[in-house]
């Protein structure tokens, strides 16, 4: 009886492992640093703007969107910041 229990629990880990590896969201540190020519373009990819990191405040107060976090992107972008507050073309 013991062995039929550890089988059975053996195969629902298994089972579990299988169905756990469903695919993730894009990773902020996975992201090319891709630049883009204007606050247009970004922000139809990016409708909250580019953050350099989590921690950063808007300097214009509440925005409608969140911005997407990276810094590498945020880096090749920062053209695009105008009041410098580390998020390029927030909305």
């Amino acid at each position: 009886m013991k062995k039929i229990g550890f089988a059975i629990m053996s195969l629902m880990v298994a089972i579990s492992f299988t169905f756990s590896a469903v695919p993730t969201p894009v990773d902020a540190a996975a992201v090319k640093a891709k630049t883009y020519a204007n606050c247009t373009a970004i922000n139809k990819v990016y409708k909250g703007g580019i953050a350099r990191n989590s921690k950063v405040k808007n300097k214009g107060g509440a925005t409608k969107y969140k911005p997407f976090v990276s810094q590498a992107l945020y880096d090749a972008n920062k053209k695009s910041d105008r009041d410098k507050d580390l998020i390029a073309c927030e909305k």
